[in-house]
């Protein structure tokens, strides 16, 4: 077996180890997180009524933030997990002696490590906008249908410029008896319809009358009209979110201070596996009889520390937080890496 096949076979087995750890550290964490929001979801149910189907679509729009909390995360304490496992059994120490160095270790775990960095920019980049969008948008369109099945009910209220009165409601949430009044400045209309039900539009709520009478009347004329079907439009627009491209929606004309502190944030938590593959190599690459029960501290620390500095940068120097924190935190895991791996295999 040559070097170039020795390498190969060495990178699968890694590669091997590390999905492994992976699925087995991103499910229990995936779950959580999953937990977490559907708790979040069900405080909606007290403004909103929500459907199992629905819930489960409201669930569809936030995965694209699940995963983008969940995976760089997962990757980091996976990969370091795997070196520390080698370390553990002994095998990293034959691999040294074998002329295996440190670099190519970094070597394998550089690719899934970039893979997962444009993972996570197709994410945050282009599907988080989306999808954050449509949530809004679907939220928005059942809290004003919502406002609307309040209203409905055998008491006059207000559905736009109309006084709305129901004479009944029907299980098959149509509406019968109906009466609509509207007093303008000049004129005054009346209708009533037997039958009434609501309509969706394109995220506008519409009144479907059927079988009714119409009456307008001023100081100069009186109007009549029949009619079997009458829709009442425009009376209660949903307000849709729209934007055409991701870079529109990170960088709207009207300028987001909300959304350039998470652009910033998510650039930098983006990078986090490619940035930390020097971190991971001295955390993960230990002598076992002395570093053993330090290796989950110093994950804890390594991830909380980031991401605070992620947080804090952006807040404190906004922009320049992005090549701040990559040159810093470079140059700092690679010293440690420098001191600890380096000096010693």
């Amino acid at each position: 077996m040559n070097k170039s096949q020795s390498f190969a076979s060495l990178e699968n087995y890694i590669k091997k180890s590390l999905s492994i750890l992976f699925l087995t550290i991103f499910l229990p964490l995936f779950s959580i997180a999953s937990v977490v929001f559907l708790v979040k979801m069900a405080t909606y149910t007290a403004v909103i009524k929500l459907t199992l189907l629905e819930m489960g679509k409201l669930f569809f729009f936030m995965l694209p933030e699940l995963l983008f909390y969940t995976l760089p995360i997962s990757f980091f304490v996976a990969a370091t997990l795997t070196l520390f496992k080698l370390s553990n059994d002994n095998e990293i120490v034959v691999l040294f002696s074998l002329g295996i160095r440190p670099k190519l270790i970094l070597k394998i775990f550089s690719k899934p490590a970039f893979f997962l960095s444009v993972v996570l920019l197709f994410d945050f980049f282009i599907l988080f906008p989306h999808a954050k969008v449509l949530s809004g948008n679907f939220l928005s369109y059942k809290k004003s249908e919502a406002k609307f099945n309040l209203s409905a009910s055998e008491f006059g209220h207000k559905f736009g410029e109309w006084l709305l009165y129901i004479g009944k409601d029907n299980q098959n949430e149509t509406y019968s008896d109906v009466i609509l009044f509207n007093k303008k400045q000049d004129e005054e209309v009346l209708i009533g319809a037997k039958k009434a039900e609501i309509i969706n539009d394109s995220g506008i709520l519409r009144l479907k009358l059927s079988s009714g009478e119409g009456y307008s009347y001023s100081k100069e004329k009186f109007t009549q009209i029949d009619f079997k079907v009458m829709y009442i439009n425009d009376t209660m627009k949903t307000d849709l979110n729209k934007y055409e491209t991701p870079l529109e929606y990170w960088i709207p004309n009207t300028p987001s201070t909300k959304k350039k502190k998470k652009f910033i944030t998510n650039t930098l938590l983006t990078l986090f596996p490619i940035l930390s593959l020097f971190l991971i190599a001295s955390i993960g690459i230990v002598h076992v009889r002395h570093q053993k029960g330090k290796v989950y501290l110093f994950l804890f620390l390594s991830i909380t520390l980031y991401y605070a500095l992620a947080i804090t940068l952006q807040l404190a120097i906004s922009w320049y937080a992005i090549p701040a924190l990559i040159i810093g935190w470079l140059i700092t895991t690679y010293i440690i890496y420098k001191k600890t791996i380096v000096a010693k295999f």
